[in-house]
């Protein structure tokens, strides 16, 4: 998964041929459901069915005279057909055609990233698993809070990623529709059975009340959708970047034999990876908003969507797709280091029980307050002369009319922090069987 992205399956789907050849299926069905209803003869719809084809260098340049690509599409296919084409767009408008292909293309895609985002799971929750019980120190403002395991970090990632699952999936069932009605949506010279007839041979359901367009909030959904699920990725790419900083050294991104860091620094491991994954990101985002952009349109249409579309939906569909693969391999090749964690994890001199003692103390009987002001003064001169805040805690006489010293040094055993990780794997489903 490391290697070079080749997925031919979603470059394809946004391809000039996958797009005609939704048109013709489209025009042909529409066909098929006014010959149901009597209105195109059968000899008629058996030419359309045998003869309907194109050519897409005659396709462009029809389109260069007549500057319409709908109709550029509609005279070469007429050519091939003969007679007959006098059936074909019947009662139709272009976006008839356009939207209700480009919804099968926007599901299509959703199915590709859900299968991506399905591996990226997989791959985190071999990782949470496998280190479910690896404490390391947890960092809340880049400082050392609380410990934590690098099993539940990892199973953070996995729990967001099931809510980027159920994004996408909602964002596929608001694309995946069509709209047969004609011009500015009124059904004025096509019934709504064509519409039926089309949406449910496509496998879409129709738009329940359309404009001439299938209104575009449905597509910044989609966006959205995609957008978020690129913000959880580099959420976890931003975090292994600061693990693999050379002071932290506690996690590292594969770096594969031949491969170099620095045209000037032999020795460097850079995260090149989730640098690039933080990066697009960014640019998943932005396409977002000119989604959002697209839903105010003028009256019943304009075509200001039309242009933005062409760019933003391959792009960012593509861009999620390698960004998923991209993660996978380095979730799969991740290095990890389980005794940097726990020599980072000494490094604050115990200063990370700092909450247990302090409740400790309040169960005790001590407010709350001078609790705070005991644990806090011996934290702050760990912090500024060094030494081990255990024993700083231990010579208070203060502090021992409250604690033993067994009950002190149960304040700084590990054992807490592995107590609610069970439960924690199970909220997140990853002690399911049935994700296995």
């Amino acid at each position: 998964m490391i290697g070079r992205y080749s997925r031919p399956a979603m470059a394809r789907l946004w391809e000039d041929r996958t797009r005609f050849d939704l048109w013709l299926r489209i025009e042909v069905l529409a066909c098929e459901a006014w010959a149901k209803l009597g209105e195109i003869p059968a000899e008629a719809l058996r030419a359309i069915q045998e003869r309907a084809g194109y050519d897409a260098e005659r396709v462009a340049a029809v389109e260069r005279e007549v500057k319409h690509e709908v109709i550029a599409f509609l005279t070469a296919v007429a050519e091939r057909v003969g007679p007959a084409a006098r059936y074909l767009h019947r009662g139709l408008t272009s976006s008839d055609v356009m939207d209700t292909a480009l919804a099968v293309q926007m599901r299509d895609a959703a199915d590709l990233l859900l299968e991506g985002l399905d591996a990226l799971r997989a791959a985190l929750r071999r990782l949470a698993l496998a280190h479910k019980e690896t404490r390391t120190v947890g960092r809340t403002h880049g400082v050392h809070a609380e410990p934590i395991t690098f099993g539940l970090k990892v199973a953070r990632w996995y729990a967001e990623m099931g809510r980027n699952r159920e994004r996408l999936l909602a964002a596929r069932a608001a694309a995946a529709v069509g709209k047969v009605s004609g011009a500015v949506g009124t059904f004025a010279h096509v019934p709504p059975a064509v519409e039926e007839f089309v949406c449910q041979r496509l496998g879409l359901t129709a738009e329940p009340v359309s404009s001439q367009i299938v209104p575009r909030d449905r597509h910044a959904q989609y966006m959205l959708a995609v957008a978020l699920t690129g913000a959880a990725l580099e959420n976890a790419a931003l975090e292994i970047r600061h693990l693999q900083r050379t002071e932290v050294g506690e996690v590292e991104e594969p770096f594969t034999e031949g491969q170099k860091g620095s045209s000037a620094m032999p020795h460097k491991r850079n995260p090149v990876g989730c640098e690039q994954i933080c990066g697009l990101a960014r640019v998943l985002r932005t396409n977002a908003f000119a989604a959002l952009e697209n839903v105010a349109l003028w009256h019943e249409r304009d075509i200001s969507h039309s242009s933005v579309e062409r760019i933003i939906l391959p792009d960012s569909t593509i861009l999620l797709d390698y960004l998923l693969h991209r993660f996978t391999g380095i979730i799969e090749g991740l290095r990890v280091h389980p005794e940097r964690m726990r020599a980072n994890l000494t490094r604050s001199a115990g200063l990370v029980a700092s909450e247990r003692v302090l409740l400790a103390l309040t169960d005790k009987g001590l407010s709350r307050e001078e609790a705070y002001r005991l644990v806090q003064g011996h934290a702050m001169r760990t912090w500024e002369e060094g030494g081990d805040f255990a024993a700083r805690l231990t010579a208070d006489p203060v502090i021992r009319r409250h604690l033993s010293e067994a009950e002190l040094t149960a304040c700084f055993a590990p054992e807490p922090t592995r107590e609610q990780v069970e439960t924690l794997f199970e909220r997140a489903g990853l002690l399911d069987r049935e994700t296995e």
